[in-house]
């Protein structure tokens, strides 16, 4: 029992993923910083109310306080766009430049003559249009 237990944390995926997750928790305090200090007092500065939270509209007497909504939605939008173009992009940029050329894959299909739809290349009648392949 105990050896199955220890094969299954010792499996790869599981490391990683635990290895990613905690990544990803500390990750969290500097993207929460980003957006927090840097892009927050930026758009106070845009819209003069660093915080929208007391925003509210009242209709037949309910009030309706939509302002934390705003709030997230802001904070989502902005965590997303940090994200984004201070990790994603780069990342991309740091991968697409250390990759190497791979062969090209075999082509496995060909053009019917007739209605040109891709068939296997052994095919001898198209699946498309029922015609004979010479």
């Amino acid at each position: 029992m105990l050896k199955g237990f220890r094969d299954f944390i010792l499996r790869g995926n599981v490391v990683d993923l635990a290895v990613g997750v905690m990544v990803g928790a500390a990750f969290q305090n500097v993207v929460n910083a980003l957006v927090n200090d840097l892009f927050s007092p930026f758009i106070s500065v845009l819209f003069k109310q660093p915080n929208f939270s007391n925003f509210t509209v009242t209709i037949h007497g309910s009030q309706f306080q939509y302002g934390s909504f705003v709030n997230a939605v802001i904070s989502f939008l902005v965590t997303a766009f940090a994200i984004y173009f201070f990790v994603v992009l780069p990342i991309n940029k740091l991968s697409t430049r250390f990759k190497k050329p791979g062969s090209p894959l075999p082509q496995t299909t060909k053009k019917c003559p007739y209605c040109l739809s891709d068939i296997p290349k052994e095919a001898k009648k198209c699946a498309f249009c029922t015609s004979k392949i010479d």
